[in-house]
Order: C-alpha cells, then sequence, then structure tokens
C-alpha cells in the first residue's frame, strides 16, 4: 500500500488550514487517514507549522512519499535533514551522537533565523501601524481647521498702506468733527422747536379771538331785538294821526 504525507484541507471558505497526514495514496484528499503528523496555518504571519519531527521521519523511513508542499514543509522543519542525518549513520558515516549534534546546531540557526523575521515583521507592522496613525492625525487636523476657517466670521480686505495715509490726512480734527456733530445735533431740535414756539404763540391768539367772535354773535340777536320793536312803534306813531283827521 502506498503511503503519501500530504496536507488536508480544513477550516472556513477564505480562511484555510491544513493537517499534515500520512494516508493511503488511494484515499480521497480530505478523507481517512493514517496518522496527523502536524499542522500548517498560511493565515498567520509568519504560518504556523508544527511537526512530529521523529514521527515523519520514521514514516519517510518506511518508504511514505510526501507531496511536493509536505515536503517543503518537511524541509523547513528539519525533517528530510535528520532522515538523512539517519542515513548516514546507517552507513557507518556518522555516529548517532555527531548526528544529533549537527541536527541541534541546524535547529539553533534555524531558530534565530525565524526569531529575526519575526523581529523584522514586528517592526514592519509597526512602521505601518504608525504611518496609518499619523496620516489619520494629519486628516482630524486638515478636518479641524476648515471648520474653523468655515465658522470664523469674513475679515474685511485688507487696505494698502498708502490709502490708509491718505484717509488719516484728509480725516477732520477731533475738535472740528466735535464741532461739526454739535451743530448735527443742535440744528434739528432748533428746528423742531420753531414749530413748537409758532403753535404756542398762535394758540393764544386763537383763544382771543375765538371769544370775540362769540360775543358778536351773542350780541347781534340783541340788536336785532332792540330794532324790532322800534320798527313796530313807528306804524302806531302814524296811524295816530290818521285817527285823528278821521
Amino acid at each position: 500500500m502506498p503511503v503519501r504525507i500530504r496536507l488536508q484541507r480544513h477550516g472556513k471558505k477564505g480562511k484555510p488550514f491544513y493537517w499534515i497526514v500520512a494516508a493511503d495514496g488511494r484515499a480521497k484528499r480530505d478523507g481517512k487517514f493514517l496518522e496527523k503528523l502536524g499542522i500548517y496555518n498560511p493565515n498567520t504571519n509568519p504560518a504556523t507549522i508544527e511537526v512530529k519531527i521523529d514521527e515523519s521521519v520514521e514514516w519517510l523511513n518506511n518508504g511514505a512519499q510526501p507531496s511536493h508542499t509536505a515536503k517543503r514543509i518537511l524541509s523547513y522543519k528539519g525533517v528530510l535533514l535528520k532522515h538523512h542525518l539517519l542515513g548516514g549513520v546507517r552507513k557507518g558515516a556518522l555516529t548517532e551522537e555527531q548526528a544529533e549534534e549537527k541536527f541541534q546546531a541546524w535547529v539553533a540557526e534555524k531558530e534565530k533565523a525565524v526569531a529575526k523575521k519575526e523581529e523584522n515583521l514586528s517592526k514592519a507592522q509597526q512602521e505601518a501601524r504608525n504611518k496609518a496613525l499619523a496620516a489619520e492625525k494629519e486628516v482630524a487636523e486638515k478636518r479641524a481647521q476648515a471648520i474653523a476657517e468655515a465658522e470664523l466670521p469674513e475679515t474685511p480686505e485688507a487696505v494698502p498702506a498708502e490709502e490708509e495715509v491718505a484717509a488719516l490726512e484728509t480725516a477732520p480734527a477731533p475738535e472740528e468733527s466735535v464741532a461739526q456733530t454739535e451743530e448735527a445735533v443742535d440744528t434739528p431740535a432748533a428746528e423742531e422747536a420753531a414749530p413748537e414756539a409758532v403753535a404756542e404763540e398762535a394758540a393764544p391768539e386763537a383763544a382771543v379771538e375765538e371769544p370775540a367772535e362769540v360775543a358778536a354773535e351773542k350780541a347781534a340777536p340783541e340788536a336785532a331785538a332792540e330794532e324790532t320793536p322800534a320798527a313796530e312803534d313807528k306804524p302806531a306813531e302814524d296811524a295816530k294821526p290818521s285817527a285823528d283827521k278821521k
């Protein structure tokens, strides 16, 4: 039975992660497997890889064939190196202690490289975060400045210095301006007082003339009454001679 070391897909759509399994080569990709040898999660930075080294080396010694992706993962974790060193031990080129020493030296060097890579990634992420914060701060400052300019009242246009000097030269002296102001204030008052004085003068005359006219009207009926009896007496006097004549 051919055994394959390959990846078995898990996770949701768009964010998959994989199991590293030893399975029958005739089985489906996501079907039954013989043993789970590790995990591979590409969603993190750097990718998360966990592998059972001794079990993987044993499967390789028994003739299991890794897929292309699984071979790269096993090489990254040192499984293929250990398998190669154990082959040298079997041939007598190395002792087990020498093989283990070389393997541990390689692992230490690999861990240093991974740590340096993670440090560089963290620095890059921090720089990107700082740039994003600086850009947001700049946008906020521009927005605040625009709001402040919109709320401020419109300032008058600046007058040139020459025009200001000319305006000051042509402006009247303070005393003259005060006198002109007083005259302007007194003139309307005098004009308003004149009609009131004329009205007051006319009011007494009207009051005196009105009683005279009333008196004349009252005297007219009295005169008429005096004239009426005189007219009536004349015929009586004239009648007396006529009666005597008869």
